[in-house]
């Protein structure tokens, strides 16, 4: 090994390492990082269904370049052949780190403790593993308390990436790139049948909107989608719920006709007075049993049961009463109410669909439609690798998204 005993080490890959780009990935990222590779083993699945199996011997220049190696290759799902058992050590303190704390991805991962391989639970990116009552949990550091047995180095952690789709499937062909040169009509009645067969089988999903779902006349569609049964929970802020309900009383959003586009006289302080009318309610769920208001997006998730979370910010009017102010409740409860979702769909909000996307693991599907590119780019450049990128109005998809699933409901 050219005299480089101890900077060696010995790794496995399984699954679909060819046509999901696994394993030339692999070999690209060792020679990026100046290191070097033997390939020991290499057996090509003959199945479409078979795994593909290799071994690998890592070169480092020393132990910390190999380290470094190591850590780009766990990254990719590398395993290494012998049953290394997980490293823990106690938090010193209340949302304080022991050293070397190892740092989550949002992939499946797994930990070797005491024999035993773990699922680590409500996995995200950016946190830590804590091991508690003999269980893996995904935590944030504000969650960390004195004691916690938490997970340093990457010794005993097992991460299974994302693979390409064995079977065809309506997301297949849109490649997970971001471009608004898509035949949308295509694109959205590929969306829209993915999930009609998503609901079929038990699957849930989450919509995260902006202001602006109000503002280009989609409000009506998103509140059909809610009440025929689409949407299984609701993630946004103040000024969606806000300017949703300044529609239904006084027919503006933001001061502005939808109808026309125009502003209205004294339109300026609609959602004001909005904000008031609902506070003196005592909340939206009250205004909705007294008949104040009657209809939208907010009436709906009323009216249906259907779970929200409105998160504020430091922008807000009011705000509503159901807006939490407190951002790390927020985010606590936007996780809570993730847990068990299966799609996410990203409506027109930058700041929103990057913190929820920062919540979800990559298994759940995730489809962010905005009118401007960066905001799909940053959610990627942020993690979450697994979005597909539909750029366009969100006043033009989100009703034809809605009458594309009533006309694939017509054909089954």
């Amino acid at each position: 090994m050219n005299g480089v005993e101890g900077n060696v080490k010995e790794l496995e890959f399984e699954g679909h390492l060819i046509d999901s780009m696994i394993f030339p990935k692999v070999l690209d990222t060792i020679l990026d990082l100046d290191g070097e590779f033997e390939i020991v083993e290499f057996r090509i699945g003959k199945k479409k269904t078979d795994y593909s199996y290799a071994r690998i011997i890592v070169i480092g220049k020393d132990e910390n370049h190999l380290n470094e190696i190591l850590h780009e290759m766990h990254k990719l799902g590398a395993k290494i052949p012998e049953a290394e058992e997980v490293k823990v050590l106690p938090a010193p303190g209340d949302k304080v780190l022991p050293e070397n704390f190892y740092v989550t991805t949002h992939h499946p991962t797994y930990v070797n403790f005491k024999g035993k391989w773990l699922k680590v639970e409500d996995v995200g990116m950016d946190r830590v593993i804590a091991i508690r009552d003999g269980r893996a949990e995904c935590i944030a550091i504000d969650e960390v308390r004195k004691g916690d047995l938490i997970v340093v180095g990457e010794k005993g952690v097992r991460i299974i990436p994302p693979e390409r789709p064995r079977k065809s499937s309506h997301f297949q062909f849109m490649g997970g790139s971001v471009s608004s040169e898509r035949p949308t009509d295509e694109l959205i009645e590929a969306i829209a049948e993915e999930i009609i067969a998503l609901k079929r089988e038990g699957g849930k999903i989450a919509v995260v909107a902006g202001p602006a779902v109000n503002h280009t006349g989609a409000r009506n569609a998103l509140a059909g989608m809610i009440r025929d049964g689409y949407v299984d929970l609701l993630l946004s802020g103040n000024a969606l719920a806000v300017h949703d309900i300044e529609l239904s009383l006084y027919g503006t959003s933001l001061g502005m006709d939808i109808e026309t586009g125009k502003p209205v006289p004294g339109g300026n302080r609609h959602h004001l007075r909005t904000i008031s009318k609902i506070i003196a309610a005592g909340g939206i769920k009250k205004a909705v049993e007294a008949g104040i208001l009657t209809d939208g997006i907010m009436y709906e998730c009323i009216k249906n049961n259907i779970p929200f979370v409105l998160a504020g910010s430091i922008r807000d009017d009011g705000p509503l009463p159901e807006v939490i102010t407190d951002v790390m409740e927020a985010k606590k409860a936007m996780k809570d109410a993730l847990r068990d979702i299966n799609m996410v769909i990203m409506m027109s909000t930058m700041l929103h669909s990057i913190a929820v996307g920062n919540l979800l693991p990559s298994t759940v599907k995730t489809i962010c439609v905005d009118i401007n590119p960066a905001t799909v780019t940053k959610l990627i450049d942020r993690g979450t690798a697994q979005a597909i990128g539909v750029v366009t109005d969100i006043g033009l998809f989100v009703p034809q998204l809605y009458q594309k699933l009533k006309e694939s409901l017509k054909k089954a």
